[in-house]
């Protein structure tokens, strides 16, 4: 979005819709389990909103993401161990992810549109992944350690990438490079429509 430019109403309405199916999915993906924690499906809209409305509105969406992982219960395990590093990994990570999708997304889509959202979709969970690691060694290493030496793996650094982030990692990778370009040519399509 351009910020020397008001809102527009087909803007304000895009970004509602997509917070609102970031909240769902949230709230719905955190009943699927890989492992300790729940795959993000949210990334998509994130991306998504990212492409559409540039590095803020996927800030914004990221934040939001952030946000309702705090109310519904999916940092518990963080929270209960040091409640402002929960806070501050949650919400710097889906600001991060929405934030550099966005700014991906702007600097590929004049070569290629779809190369753009691609890429996009590849870099936002790689930050959001990224963040979460850091700030698991920044936050809670005393913690993992104990985690780690509980499932029998022999260094906290093995259980954070493959107990914490592995699995999970891999499928919100895999989900987002195949849905995030399918959404935005749906997208492409009926604002095509919609000039008619």
């Amino acid at each position: 979005m351009n910020n020397s430019k008001r809102f527009t109403t087909k803007q304000l309405v895009g970004m509602a819709a997509l917070t609102a199916i970031v909240i769902i999915l949230q709230f719905v993906g955190s009943s699927i389990r890989f492992g300790v924690f729940s795959i993000s499906l949210v990334l998509i809209p994130i991306v998504v909103g990212a492409a559409l409305f540039g590095a803020a509105g996927g800030a914004w969406l990221g934040f939001v993401f952030g946000v309702v992982v705090l109310l519904s219960g999916d940092a518990g395990p963080f929270l209960a161990v040091n409640p402002a590093g929960t806070v501050v990994t949650v919400l710097l990570k889906g600001i991060a992810a929405g934030l550099a999708a966005g700014l991906v997304y702007r600097a590929l889509q004049d070569k290629n549109r779809y190369l753009a959202v691609i890429v996009a979709a590849c870099v936002c969970p790689i930050v959001n992944t990224g963040i979460f690691l850091i700030c698991c060694k920044l936050f809670f290493m005393d913690t993992i350690n104990a985690w780690a030496e509980g499932a029998g793996f022999k260094s906290a650094g093995a259980y954070m990438i493959l107990g914490l982030a592995g699995v999970n990692f891999l499928l919100e990778m895999a989900v987002n490079i195949v849905l995030s370009p399918v959404i935005m040519r749906l997208i492409a399509i009926g604002q095509k429509e919609n000039e008619r």
